[in-house]
């Protein structure tokens, strides 16, 4: 069961319009790395997962996700601070005044439609864990992009709090997984001598390479 608050989860607010910027923050509402494929992602996830600690912990996050994308959207209206008319910029994504009339829109930056394709579950704790960790990791880095394109220092207030909110939830995932990493495909199977092989591909190879084979262990299903 989930519930509105009417409180943003951090107040946001902008200097100034800017129609431009808007179509650029549209990849964190409905991009392939934004608050909308997180919270969607990390709710499937929790579906299966018997350790009631760990499902806690998805749906807390995907809740909050919830909270980042209203927080985004909101940023996204601000900035369209102009009535429907394409004259008034002189550039930016049509789409938004001839289709949804400006409101902030579950699609990206280039206009593409938000889609489910983007959710990741396998079913596997610790691969999905994984995979929660590098979709903060890319979160992060697109929320950095953004922000090194905006002056706007009530923008930038924002995306440091939502990009500092991707760090936590990256260090909740990895806290997680080294509860689990024993565990499902992380599990020890025992190795053969290809699992721990290097292959060169590149000649002439540098000098010390520390990419050696070592010494392994009979492969063991035990």
């Amino acid at each position: 069961m989930f519930k509105h608050e009417k409180m943003l989860f951090h107040p946001v607010s902008v200097e100034r319009p800017n129609p431009q910027y808007a179509v650029l923050l549209q990849e964190q509402l409905g991009g392939a790395n934004g608050e909308l494929i997180a919270a969607m992602q990390y709710m499937s996830l929790s579906f299966r997962i018997k350790d009631p600690e760990i499902k806690d912990l998805f749906l807390d996050i995907a809740a909050e996700e919830l909270g980042h994308m209203e927080m985004v959207a909101q940023t996204i209206s601000l900035l369209n601070g102009h009535d429907v008319e394409a004259k008034a910029v002189p550039a930016g994504e049509i789409q938004a005044h001839v289709i949804n009339g400006l409101a902030p829109g579950l699609i990206n930056s280039s206009g593409y439609s938000w889609t489910s394709d983007y959710v990741s579950v396998t079913g596997d704790l610790c691969a999905d864990l994984l995979s929660n960790i590098a979709s903060e990791q890319r979160a992060k880095v697109v929320y950095e992009y953004l922000y090194r394109q905006i002056e706007d220092k009530k923008v930038r207030e924002t995306i440091d709090f939502l990009l500092n909110r991707e760090e936590a939830h990256n260090a909740m995932f990895r806290e997680a997984f080294n509860k689990v990493q024993q565990t499902g495909s992380n599990r020890d199977f025992g190795t053969t001598k290809a699992a721990k092989m290097y292959f060169s591909m590149s000649e002439p190879s540098p000098e010390g390479s520390r990419f050696k084979n070592t010494e392994v262990n009979p492969v063991s299903f035990n």
